[in-house]
């Protein structure tokens, strides 16, 4: 009778909780996203999405947005944009947002990390 009761309390609790994070994730991945940008080289292979790899192309590598999303990446430091495909996941790396080629870096006037933000374009 008491776990009953107890689990009639914490029950609620823990929904609510729940509910309040996945929408906030949802939030933050639907909108803009500021942090950092890094460049990332490619080896030989494949990217998560099953393309080749193209160090050339404009793409990049995002943890959690659907592969084929497009993203404007703004450098905040000099205001220059460009729009990327994301075909890879990543970054792994704490507290970067978005891993890109090192032709959508050169195009954003950077090399290594930048602090950017980031625009879902369109979803495709």
């Amino acid at each position: 009778m008491i776990m009953r009761s107890l689990m009639c309390l914490t029950l609620p609790i823990a929904v609510s909780v729940g509910g309040s994070a996945e929408a906030s994730t949802k939030a933050r991945s639907a909108g803009h996203n500021s942090g950092l940008a890094s460049v990332y080289s490619y080896k030989a292979g494949r990217t998560a999405s099953g393309e080749r790899v193209h160090p050339t192309g404009m793409t990049a590598a995002h943890r959690s947005l659907p592969f084929g999303t497009r993203v404007k990446v703004t450098n905040r430091r000099n205001g220059k944009s460009v729009v990327v495909r994301i075909n890879d996941r990543g970054p792994f790396v704490r507290g970067r947002i978005i891993d890109i080629t090192p032709a959508a870096a050169r195009s954003l006037g950077f090399s290594g990390l930048a602090p950017v933000t980031i625009e879902v374009a369109d979803r495709s």
